[in-house]
């Protein structure tokens, strides 16, 4: 689980598509209901940052044509330099699978952005989260940077920690150093992620994000 936090200071300023469209990931009822978010991490080689986050504020107004974007960073602190990650938001798996094939498709988005920055990117990793059901996404009420939070906790699922869990958030929001932006579980991608006492925990890693330009939060 990763808790997505907007510290309310002052901002120092904030894996590419693959072409072919991707399969369901779920069947029945879940292919057409839960909104989740996919977090998407570039690792970018080096010296190629700027030129990366200026092709995309080009043409970001290509991608978004086709689903929402949450937010948009480079990482500061504590990950690979180079790095920046990103959020997007879709209504289910179908709706994913729509927006893939309708990309896929887009030859201004292929042809302005795509192509000439598949060759910037070193690595990229993407995941498949769901805020939990006691969290909805928030906004800060400044400008600022932002902290990504991510707990890797011992198996058992929320039925283990999940109550444990939402006291040691609220306890820590409720001290008013930072905003919780979100709380989200992770799906696909590395599993039993999340944050509470000693007893569950088993590795933390934080990140300081600052919002690019073109992020919708800032």
């Amino acid at each position: 689980m990763l808790a997505l936090r907007g510290r309310l200071t002052s901002a120092l300023a904030a894996r590419v598509l693959a072409p072919q469209a991707c399969a369901f990931f779920a069947t029945g009822p879940r292919q057409n209901d839960g909104t989740f978010y996919e977090f998407r991490t570039y690792y970018l080689k080096s010296s190629k940052m700027n030129e990366f986050l200026e092709n995309f504020k080009k043409n970001v107004h290509l991608r978004t044509a086709h689903s929402e974007l949450v937010g948009y960073w480079s990482v500061e602190f504590g990950g690979r330099m180079n790095t920046v990650f990103h959020i997007w938001k879709y209504d289910n798996f179908a709706h994913r699978t729509a927006v893939r094939k309708a990309l896929a498709q887009d030859k201004e988005w292929q042809e302005q952005f795509l192509l000439p920055n598949l060759p910037l990117i070193d690595k990229q990793e993407s995941e498949i989260t769901y805020l939990v059901p006691w969290c909805k996404l928030g906004k800060p009420p400044k400008e600022g940077v932002y902290e990504l939070a991510t707990f890797q906790m011992k198996p058992g699922g929320p039925a283990l920690w999940g109550d444990a869990f939402k006291r040691t958030i609220n306890a820590h929001v409720n001290l008013g150093y930072a905003k919780l932006i979100g709380v989200f579980h992770t799906e696909y991608g590395a599993l039993n992620r999340v944050r509470e006492s000693v007893n569950y925990l088993e590795t933390q890693q934080n990140m300081l994000l600052i919002p690019t330009s073109f992020s919708p939060l800032k």
